[in-house]
């Protein structure tokens, strides 16, 4: 399953999560080949021009002032819709989690991991999440894998949640685990669990 351009099943389990649990969403509404809001703006990878081998013909040779036009009309008004709802839920004591899916392959080799569980040096969120995922024996996941938080290649965590003390953990699931509404809605309530486990008040501000 091909997913350069986004990620599959991430924004059905991102939607059922918020309603579950009563909490506010903010999704991008376009591709990330276009502009990818969880890259900064530096990366290669924010706008590029090939992405798995596949070349992106829209996003060759693409001049400062077209460059400049996608941030303005997609990239910052994504993030300051994050910063504004942060802003309203601060005295909330607010978390962040980020929503995504990966590929089953990776350059010829399978991916075991059903579900990842990702930060970077803040890890508080992180380990409540992977240790209330546990409660599954039989599930497999990754810590920091198949991805982690790194401030080279990411800017929504770092950006919100580092930048602010917020706990903050990003969730990457298989994308052969959401074929379909059935399995979708068993992460859906398999996420909402596990965060209903986690004890919320262990997260003192940093």
């Amino acid at each position: 399953m091909q997913h350069i351009a986004w990620d599959p099943g991430a924004a059905e389990v991102a939607r059922g999560l918020s309603a579950r649990l009563d909490a506010p969403l903010v999704l991008g509404g376009y591709s990330r080949l276009v502009v990818d809001l969880n890259r900064p703006l530096r990366s290669p990878e924010s706008m590029p021009a090939q992405s798995a081998g596949v070349r992106i013909p829209g996003n060759l040779n693409l001049s400062p002032r077209a460059r400049a036009a996608r941030v303005a009309a997609l990239f910052v008004p994504y993030h300051q819709a994050v910063e504004h709802l942060l802003d309203v839920l601060a005295d909330r004591r607010p978390l962040l989690m980020s929503i995504h899916s990966f590929s089953p392959e990776f350059g010829g080799r399978w991916r075991p991991w059903q579900v990842g569980v990702a930060y970077g040096r803040d890890r508080r969120l992180g380990d409540l999440m992977r240790n209330a995922l546990a409660v599954e024996r039989d599930l497999r996941i990754g810590d920091n894998q198949p991805y982690a938080i790194d401030n080279a290649f990411d800017y929504t965590l770092p950006t919100h949640g580092v930048g602010r003390g917020i706990a903050h953990v990003m969730i990457e699931i298989r994308q052969d685990e959401l074929r379909g509404a059935a399995a979708v809605g068993t992460w859906v309530e398999r996420l909402a669990e596990a965060y209903e486990r986690i004890e919320t008040s262990l997260l003192d501000p940093l």
